[in-house]
């Protein structure tokens, strides 16, 4: 079995609501010099496979197919 996580993050460029809503909340909360936050989404996988070339092409597959909007999202893949 091989574990991976996947970070999806939007792309530079892209309006991030959610992320000004983060830094406006810890502004109010007093975190004073917090500037541009931006969210984004974690997820851990595991896979069975014994390959990790297979299983890297399986989660890439994955990010292209479902877990990323490619559009307007980047996406990491990093075994563990």
């Amino acid at each position: 079995m091989i574990k991976a996580r996947v970070i999806v993050t939007l792309k530079n460029g892209v309006l991030d609501p959610q992320g000004k809503a983060i830094e406006g909340a810890l502004s109010a909360l007093s975190f004073d010099g917090v500037d541009q936050v931006r969210q984004g989404k974690v997820f851990d996988i595991a896979v069975e496979h014994d390959d990790k070339a297979k299983a890297e092409a399986d989660l890439n597959a994955m990010c292209e197919k479902l877990l990323a909007n490619t559009v307007i999202e980047n996406y990491t893949v990093e075994l563990v």
